[in-house]
């Protein structure tokens, strides 16, 4: 399918507020009425790509659209041009520059993360020696201030301490740049072809003045290739980011660089920096620049296309999305539009501006990914390095998985709000293990296998992708693939490259996991045993429930048992007080000396927050400890120190981290325990206390969309129960009214009119007009719609959803 042009985006709203409120209301009733508000803001001028770009939040404040393959935002220095000291190349309290970059990945925490491929840099002064031998950017970067910065869904504005400004905007793979300099001083743009976040193999940039025209590519790759858990197996290359830039006018002058030497005049050059850090990579590179006369015109206008195939595959996807005659405003005002179509899945009423801005920033960074790879006409660079075609009925390659994270909360929203989006995603995923010898990666970047984390969370991802109704992919392929993948052993689970943290084998020693039933820590060729059967297990119990979808009763079987095996790290006597998941070794014995708040045997967490990673079994997890009292009692003290203060914001080994993903779902399993209203304590904590706005709004690591994804489920008082269902938990949602788009079917309408900072608990709830009495729903809301009415209460309301009957199954 051929992308729209920009000039024929849809105009944004077709609901007005009133009709949201009455709808809402309408099924509500006799619960209290909510007052009918002002029209609904625009959703994208309610958010903040600031939000996320301190605090570790690893965030990226330039121009992008929803699932585009061009992210045009900074590439920051500290004063090391082979470290960012950012994960995307950007920190909001680092306020100098070298270049604005293509292409980058939502919060990805493997500093120096992924892409951030060609930096384009506007250079006020002389280019007198090579950009790659300023190897500390003291000469071509620039300062600047907040102040001159401005950043909104699909444009970024930046104005530099040189003199010097930035004004992008951008389609899905192309954009529009306006570049100002001083009249009177030297203008340059830098085209750093080599100057990737991770370094590059190789890079080329070929200068055409007759056609005022710069084209080159990056040959690149190396996500996390520089960690040492294993970073030195992923220093390796998977795909090219080919660029053509135009320009609207001539060029005053010419030139390129390679390593040291300069060679002004000079069209073409090559060279890449390698994968390695600080002296073994500083100074090596090459790039070119084009000059501009600005002492009667001081504006110069850029268009742009990227493509990850061909330099014709860029130049066609430009020409293709934006018009010839485009300026910034216009395509700043398309790419406005398309982010109103998306945000407006989700429609809010009420609740302060700073909550609105916080829920739509997350819902903003919630759907950046998947990212596209595929070129208007169709093409795309698979995980094989060649050239494939998309097949009949998908409608574009995306990537960018980050599964380990991604798989407890962004992939059920994405399948919510756009299945169609994660239909597509999940045949991606499919097509790249295909061409990838039926090894589905828990990490693909690009075009990449980079085995990052640990588990196997394609399993759950299109598990969930399927019981949320998704449909528009090769579901029985799929799941024969990865039936494969579980049961039968690959030579590369038997190897300990990139160990810990990248380790090649994606079901890890199978044959052993098959036969003693876990991940033993001495021989399991993974990040930790302990982790990696708790992982399995998750993964084990989606396929289950897949399976039973499917009608495949004996694999529902199998892989239902499979589910269980957590139980056989459970040591009920890990601690004299108290049971704990814990590693153990093939011959049968727990690894020693063992403490709650250790990460031997786990992968970035401690036992005391991995013991609650069992939602698919959560009464038996209760059972285990001791009873659904004693359970809930634990994690009281999982929330909360011996005080009674609330420890919600990370920092303590023995209890919640909300900057990662094993434990993101506990504050949910008071449900399940029959204890509902400390769920909705705790959710609301978090939501009040660890998110917010401005630039450390988020707690850590954005994740692809995972922690703004969480976010976004917790503010509308749903969350996902358990990888491969369609179920929902209910809390107390924050706005008093909240309108869900479910594509092909009905709405969920979520109404709560007395939703505001004092009444966080739930008193009663009305499904579809009728009284429930239970904490969760089945995937009849999920899949074809309906209305949730609350009634919120200062107090908690000890009785609601407590019927042991009644629990989430």
């Amino acid at each position: 399918m051929r992308p729209a042009r920009l000039r024929t985006a849809r105009r944004f709203g077709t609901r007005t507020a009133t009709a949201l409120v009455t709808t809402a209301l309408a099924v509500a009733a006799p619960f209290p009425a909510a007052a009918a508000e002002r029209p609904p803001e625009r959703p994208s001028a309610l958010v903040d790509p600031l939000i996320g770009s301190a605090n570790d939040g690893n965030t990226f404040p330039g121009a992008t659209l929803p699932y585009g393959m061009i992210a045009w935002s900074p590439t920051s220095t500290t004063g090391d041009q082979t470290s960012t000291g950012a994960a995307n190349g950007y920190q909001y309290d680092t306020t100098r520059i070298r270049g604005l970059s293509l292409t980058h990945v939502n919060g990805a925490g493997c500093n120096p993360g992924a892409a951030g491929d060609v930096p384009i840099m506007p250079f006020v002064g002389d280019v007198t020696s090579s950009p790659s031998a300023d190897t500390k950017d003291a000469v071509y970067a620039a300062d600047f201030s907040h102040a001159d910065e401005k950043a909104v869904p699909g444009r970024y504005t930046l104005g530099l301490k040189s003199g010097a400004t930035a004004d992008l905007a951008v389609s899905r793979r192309a954009g529009v740049a306006d570049f100002t300099f001083p009249s009177d001083r030297a203008a340059n743009l830098l085209f750093r072809v080599s100057n990737s976040l991770n370094g590059s193999e190789n890079a080329h940039v070929d200068i055409d003045a007759a056609h005022r025209k710069v084209t080159g590519w990056v040959h690149t790759g190396a996500f996390c290739g520089r960690r040492a858990n294993g970073g030195v197996n992923n220093r390796k290359s998977y795909y090219k980011l080919y660029f053509s830039a135009s320009f609207d006018r001539a060029f005053s002058s010419v030139g390129t660089w390679k390593d040291s030497t300069l060679s002004p005049g000079s069209t073409t050059a090559s060279g890449g920096e390698g994968y390695a850090t600080g002296a073994d990579r500083a100074g090596r590179g090459s790039g070119g620049w084009v000059g501009f006369d600005t002492s009667s015109d001081n504006d110069v206008r850029m268009r742009l296309g990227i493509s990850y195939v061909s330099l014709d595959g860029a130049e066609a996807n430009l020409r293709e999305e934006i018009e010839p005659d485009a300026s910034v405003t216009d395509v700043a005002a398309a790419g406005a539009r398309a982010w109103d179509r998306e945000l407006s899945t989700v429609r809010v009423q009420g609740g302060s501006p700073a909550r609105r801005q916080t829920f739509y920033t997350a819902l903003y960074h919630s759907l950046m990914q998947p990212n596209l790879i595929s070129d208007v006409d169709g093409r795309y660079w698979g995980m094989d390095q060649a050239v494939h075609r998309l097949a009949r009925g998908q409608r574009a390659q995306y990537s960018n998985f980050s599964g380990w994270d991604q798989y407890r909360a962004q992939i059920q929203l994405l399948a919510l709000l756009k299945p169609t989006v994660a239909g597509d995603f999940a045949q991606s995923l499919y097509n790249f293990a295909q061409q990838n010898g039926g090894v589905w990666d828990r990490w693909v970047h690009i075009s990449g296998a980079t085995h990052v984390m640990t588990g196997d969370p394609s399993a759950a991802t299109l598990a969930t992708f399927y019981a949320m109704g998704v449909r528009n992919f090769d579901y029985e392929g799929a799941f024969d693939s990865l039936v494969r993948q579980a049961t039968v052993p690959h030579p590369d689970g038997l190897s300990d490259a990139g160990c810990p943290g990248q380790c090649v084998g994606q079901r890890p020693n199978l044959a052993q996991y098959l036969s003693s039933h876990y991940a033993a820590q001495d021989v399991c060729h993974c990040w930790g045993g302990a982790a990696e059967t708790l992982e399995d297990a998750v993964a084990d119990s989606a396929l289950a429930k897949w399976a039973k979808l499917l009608g495949r009763e004996t694999e529902a079987k199998v892989f239902a048992e499979r589910a269980t095996y957590w139980r056989n790290v459970f040591n009920p006597e890990a601690t004299p007080g108290a049971g704990y998941i814990q590693a153990r070794r093939l011959d049968g014995s727990w690894v020693t000396p063992f403490t709650p708040a250790g990460d031997l045997g786990f992968a970035q967490g401690t036992s005391a927050t991995y013991t609650w990673m069992v939602p698919q079994d959560v009464a038996g997890l209760a059972e285990a400890m001791g009873g659904r009292d004693v359970a809930a009692a634990r994690l009281d003290g999982f929330f909360h120190r011996a005080d009674g203060s609330w420890s919600v914001r990370g920092g303590d080994p023995l209890r919640y981290d909300p900057t990662n993903e094993p434990g993101i779902h506990a504050p949910w399993l008071y449900n399940a325990l029959g204890q509902p209203w400390k769920t909705q304590a705790t959710v609301r904590q978090i939501l009040d206390t660890v998110y917010g706005t401005g630039p450390a709004g988020l707690p850590g690591n954005d994740d692809l969309g995972t922690m703004s994804a969480w976010y976004v489920f917790s503010a509308l008082g749903l969350y996902p129960q358990t990888p491969g269902s369609a179920s929902l938990l209910l809390g107390a949602p924050v706005f008093p009214v909240a309108v869900v788009d479910r594509p092909g079917s009905r709405d969920i309408t979520i109404s709560a009119p007395d939703a505001d900072d004092t009444h966080v608990f739930v008193d009663a709830v009305r499904l579809n007009g009728r009284t429930y009495q239970k904490s969760w729903t089945d995937a009849g809301l999920t899949r074809s719609g309906g209305t949730l009415a609350f009634r919120l209460a200062e107090q908690p309301n000890t009785r609601w959803a407590t019927d042991p009957a009644g629990l989430p199954k």
